[in-house]
C-alpha cells in the first residue's frame, strides 16, 4: 500500500511527542516526592540514553553533556610525574616516534642537548602539535614507549584561530590521566611495576 510507510514513520514521531509530555510529568512529580530533575542532571541523561527512554531523547547540548567513554579519543596530550621537590618530570624523551607514525604530520618535537658535551639528551626542549590537522587517531599514544603521550578527553577546541598547542598547554599531571582513563591507567602501571621489579631482580643476580 502506498504511503504505508510514511504513515508508520509518522506515528513513530507522534508517539514519541506525546510519550515526551508523559515522561516530563512522571519526572515532575517523582522531583516533588523528593526525587532529580529528567533535564541538566546525571540520572537524566543516563535515562534518556538508555535503550529504556520514552519520549524526548535529544540532550540540552551545552548545558547537558554526554559522559565521554574512556576510549574516546582526542587532541593528545604529554604526561608528566610531580617530583618531590614539586617539579615536573616530563616522561616524554624526544625520541620522535609519535611524530614519524603520525599520519598527519601534525607534531614537531625539539629535544634538549648537553650544554657542555652539545651531545642530544633524552629530554624534551619543545613541543607542538597542530590541532587543526590532528585526526585524533591514537597512533601517537599507541606507539609510545614510555606512556609519555596520551588521548585526551577535550572534544570543545574550537577557536577563531591556528589551534597549535605548546608543551605548557600540552603538559598534565599523571594523575589527571589516571582520572579520565583509570582502567589503562591502572594496567600501565602494574606492567611498569613488573618490569622494573624484574630490572631489580636481575640486577641482584648478577650482584
Amino acid at each position: 500500500m502506498y504511503g504505508k510507510g510514511i504513515l508508520k514513520s509518522l506515528s513513530v514521531t507522534w508517539k514519541r511527542f506525546w510519550m515526551t509530555y508523559i515522561e516530563d510529568l512522571s519526572w515532575f512529580f517523582r522531583r516533588m516526592a523528593g526525587g532529580v530533575n529528567r533535564y541538566y542532571t546525571d540520572e537524566g541523561i543516563a535515562r534518556r540514553s538508555s535503550a529504556d527512554t520514552r519520549g524526548i531523547f535529544t540532550i540540552q547540548y551545552p548545558e547537558e553533556k554526554l559522559p565521554v567513554h574512556e576510549e574516546s579519543r582526542y587532541l593528545p596530550f604529554l604526561v608528566y610525574d610531580e617530583t618531590e621537590d614539586g617539579e615536573k618530570d616530563v616522561r616524554c624523551t624526544s625520541c620522535g616516534i609519535c611524530a614519524k607514525v603520525c599520519p598527519p604530520q601534525c607534531i614537531w618535537i625539539v629535544g634538549k642537548n648537553d650544554p657542555d658535551s652539545g651531545k642530544s639528551i633524552p629530554q624534551i626542549a619543545e613541543f607542538y602539535i597542530d590541532a587543526d590537522i590532528c585526526m585524533n587517531c591514537g597512533f601517537c599514544s599507541e606507539y609510545c614507549p614510555f606512556d609519555a603521550i596520551k588521548m585526551d578527553h577535550e572534544y570543545e577546541l574550537a577557536a577563531y584561530k591556528r589551534n597549535i598547542y605548546n608543551m605548557d598547554m600540552l603538559l598534565k599531571p599523571a594523575e589527571y590521566y589516571a582520572s579520565i582513563r583509570p582502567e589503562n591507567a591502572a594496567r600501565e602501571d602494574e606492567a611498569r611495576r613488573v618490569k622494573e621489579e624484574a630490572k631489580a631482580a636481575k640486577k641482584a643476580n648478577a650482584a
